[in-house]
């Protein structure tokens, strides 16, 4: 069975995404930002959120990388 995503889910498909993309989290609205990096996992600034480590995962509610959906920019 598959898992039914949102436009603009990231879902775990990193050809949706270049360097600079941000991610917001679908259950608590944490926005992952590149260019700040997540302190609470010691993820360096400039880090891709397609490089994040397997185990990562919301620092706010612990929601998975598949849960996350890509910031459209204006």
């Amino acid at each position: 069975m598959s898992a039914a995503f949102f436009a603009g889910s990231y879902g775990g498909d990193d050809d949706k995404l270049h360097d600079r993309s941000r991610l917001e989290c679908k259950i608590c609205w944490y926005i992952y930002d590149p260019a700040e990096g997540d302190d609470y996992w010691q993820i360096p600034p400039g880090t891709p959120f397609s490089q994040l480590p397997e185990h990562w995962s919301c620092p706010n509610c612990d929601g998975k990388k598949s849960d996350f959906m890509v910031v459209r920019e204006a």
